[in-house]
């Protein structure tokens, strides 16, 4: 099995003060704001004098208890409301007790629930299957039966787990007005497989960091089979179910207005599965993508500090919610933030972010170059690690990435004794790769199954490198010694290459975010055949 250590993963929100969040949530409760510092003390005191807090329990399907926190209003006003199903961490609702207060303060009613099987929880984690979207529907009922004036529109938020959440629910419940979900998945069965490729490391952080989860047996066996691979077709069949591109047409019958949050080299839900949800989508539609790693860009919000993804989440619920007169509606669907200038770059619709493609060809020179070059062969040994990996570890290096610190990979670290590379001719000015890069390769096999992984490089140049975006490829059906044709998506990106820099594509067989299908000691050779011709292409702004 080639999938990183479970050692490897505690939390994928690492950066969360859980002793602050249950602080918080405390002084809501009782009035006591001792030891909390001045700007939390004054926010508690404030959401204290509009709204009343209360714990409480929800009752789900199979009459399962879901830990809950209420903020309700007194007075018998029309107001809005918010329900925020929790991300996949022992904290459960304690997560959002600081968005969630915000809310109120605005003058919304708000439900944030635990989902089944984590924290204090009762149930099993059925990972938004059909009980998770049943619990939805009841915390929403238990939120409308307490409030103390007309509920007027409702929209349901989440963070990573409790954003699959809300968006199934908003498919079969026709209450729901609105969805925020951010660091979400659109189609779960690519998550974990991605072009035939098992995403091992992200399914094992799914495990891992489920911490004392209870699993539907039917949602530990679709993971587990993952890692193991083996029942691949009962695997999809379970993330089907729970993937909202299932379920697009029923979001699509009532124009759902739909916020999405997601960053650049997300390593759990990588960004194109959610693209081609957001591409589906009829209604008003929003995408914010930023640098990072998951659960990363909107971390800072929910310790209630300022955060632009946070920022727009109200803004779109006032907008759809209140009908405030924001703008929101009037600033395009998509704002993307650049590798790694940070600047913010709106745009009407996803597909502009690319005005035109540049194709580079793949030549048995190591180059990239305008015109096609046949008869030449790459060789890539199998199962050997190379330094050519898409992160060092899951989430932990998109901190880092927000932080300014990206992966390097050093001078040299390439070796082409185990991997194949091509670069492109020196920038003479800043190349503006904005959208979804592809690659079309072909490849003999010696045996039959067969994996590699195309990163596309910043090589600068002192010779160290930086990722630009990757994929990962898998054929499991050639007969031996078969030529095989990879035409592949590589990951989503807005990145400017500065000037002199050389873009560089890289493929090698083994990396430990993914498994395998490869023979140890194995040889991929690539080559490009005149009548289908290797090439990269690059979406350019």
């Amino acid at each position: 099995m080639n999938h990183a250590a479970p050692d490897a993963f505690t939390s994928l929100y690492p950066e969360l003060d859980a002793g602050a969040l249950t602080a918080f949530a405390a002084a809501l409760e009782s009035g006591d704001l001792t030891g909390l510092p001045p700007a939390r003390a004054a926010g508690a005191q404030a959401v204290r004098a509009a709204a009343v807090f209360t714990r409480g329990k929800v009752t789900g399907a199979c009459g399962d208890l879901l830990d809950a926190a209420l903020w309700r209003h007194t007075g018998p006003g029309p107001r809005p409301a918010v329900v925020m199903p929790s991300p996949w961490t022992d904290l459960g609702w304690t997560a959002y007790v600081v968005q969630a207060a915000a809310f109120a303060a605005r003058g919304y009613d708000v439900l944030a629930y635990t989902a089944r099987g984590l924290g204090r929880s009762e149930g099993q984690a059925d990972f938004a299957g059909p009980l998770d979207v049943a619990d939805g529907r009841r915390a929403l009922d238990h939120l409308l039966e307490r409030t103390a004036g007309p509920v007027t529109r409702i929209g349901f938020l989440g963070v990573s787990y409790g954003s699959g959440i809300g968006q199934l629910v908003a498919a079969h419940d026709p209450r729901v007005d609105a969805v925020a979900a951010l660091s979400t998945w659109g189609d779960l069965g690519e998550v974990l497989r991605e072009n035939s490729t098992r995403r091992a490391a992200a399914v094992q952080a799914l495990l891992t960091t489920a911490g004392r989860a209870h699993l539907t047996p039917e949602t530990e066996r679709a993971l587990e089979n993952v890692l193991a691979n083996r029942d691949t077709e009962g695997s999809l069949r379970w993330a089907q179910q729970r993937s909202p591109f299932t379920h697009v047409k029923e979001l699509n019958r009532r124009r759902v207005p739909v916020f999405f949050s997601h960053a650049w080299h997300e390593t759990l839900f990588p960004a194109n599965q959610t693209l081609r949800l957001f591409d589906e989508l009829t209604g008003p539609k929003r995408l914010d993508l930023s640098i990072g790693d998951h659960g990363g860009p909107e971390a800072t919000g929910l310790l209630g500090l300022p955060n632009r993804i946070w920022t727009d989440a109200h803004r779109w619920f006032d907008h759809h919610l209140r009908g405030a007169a924001n703008g929101i509606d009037a600033e395009g669907q998509v704002l993307s933030e650049v590798m790694w200038t940070r600047a913010l770059e709106p745009a009407p619709t996803w597909p502009s972010l690319t005005r035109h493609v540049r194709r580079l060809h793949l030549t048995g020179h190591g180059e990239l170059a305008e015109e096609p070059e046949a008869g030449w062969t790459a060789g890539v040994l199998c199962g050997v690690d190379t330094p050519a990996a898409v992160a060092d570890a899951i989430v932990a290096s998109g901190y880092a990435e927000m932080a300014g610190r990206p992966k390097t990979y050093p001078a040299g670290a390439i070796d082409p004794t185990v991997t194949a590379a091509w670069a492109a001719a020196p920038a003479e000015d800043t190349i503006r790769v904005r959208g979804i890069p592809r690659l079309r390769v072909t490849y003999r096999a010696a045996n039959s199954g067969s994996t590699f992984v195309a990163y596309l490089l910043d090589l600068a140049p002192d010779g160290s490198a930086r990722l630009i975006t990757h994929a990962p490829f898998s054929d499991l059906d050639a007969p031996p010694d078969s030529l095989i044709s990879a035409d592949i998506d590589l990951q989503a990106t807005a990145y400017d290459i500065p000037r002199g820099h050389r873009t560089l594509l890289v493929a090698t067989a083994r990396d430990p975010f993914y498994g395998d299908a490869n023979l140890p000691r194995a040889t991929l050779a690539f080559t490009s055949p005149e009548p289908t011709p290797s090439y990269v292409e690059l979406p350019l702004g």
